[in-house]
């Protein structure tokens, strides 16, 4: 078995050429968020993967072996549920209630601009249909997010950190804003006509 132990995020400063050459780790979600693991690579070696507690990987990462090769990480098929909003009986705001509620459950959770992605579990499904969301079946790679400051947030997107060693003067007072006129704004009465919404005890069946 060939262990490997450094993790290079987004294969980060590597040549794309040298990346598209090494072999492959095409491992699941359940597999990608544990630190240490054995898993067979594109060809046919047994790799055995020990990364620092609390690691997760994502596809596209980049693993380096101790005999120097690298390793490509691929987010793997997999059941997911995903989940989207009924363009005839609600809104797009639906998905984000229902990304509330699932987050309120700690619940894996991948969030792309029109769906959410989640591991198979009836009952959140039916729960989300009852909302008229539409949920459907599907085999796709899964990356959930991550904690909002913990390992692998934000799918691996490297956005600017702030150090507080770094030197820059940031202006975190902000200068005040210019006094502006208060503004009208006319007050419609609700609308009493149909409203689909959660609970709403109409009985449709939307077939989703």
């Amino acid at each position: 078995m060939i262990h490997a132990s450094k993790r290079i995020a987004g294969g980060a400063g590597l040549a794309a050429v040298l990346v598209k050459r090494a072999p492959a780790l095409e491992l699941d979600w359940d597999t990608r968020s544990k630190s240490r693991f054995s898993a067979t690579d594109s060809t046919g070696r047994e790799i055995g993967v020990v990364l620092p507690r609390g690691t997760a990987l994502r596809g596209g990462d980049v693993l380096v072996a101790e005999d120097g090769t690298l390793l490509r990480v691929i987010a793997s098929p997999q059941p997911v549920l995903q989940v989207r909003h009924c363009a005839e009986h609600g809104s797009p705001f639906d998905l984000l209630r229902a990304a509330y509620h699932l987050g309120n459950r700690h619940v894996p959770l991948e969030l792309q601009p029109d769906l959410l992605q989640f591991e198979p579990d009836p009952v959140l499904a039916d729960m989300l249909r009852r909302q008229h969301l539409i949920v459907t079946e599907a085999q796709a790679a899964f990356e959930p997010e991550g904690g909002a400051y913990g390992e692998g947030a934000g799918h691996g997107h490297h956005h600017h950190d702030h150090d507080d060693d770094h030197g820059h003067a940031h202006a975190h007072a902000a200068a005040p804003a210019p006094a502006r006129k208060p503004l009208s704004i006319p007050v419609k009465a609700q609308d009493a006509g149909h409203v689909h919404g959660p609970g709403c005890n109409h009985g449709h069946d939307h077939g989703h």
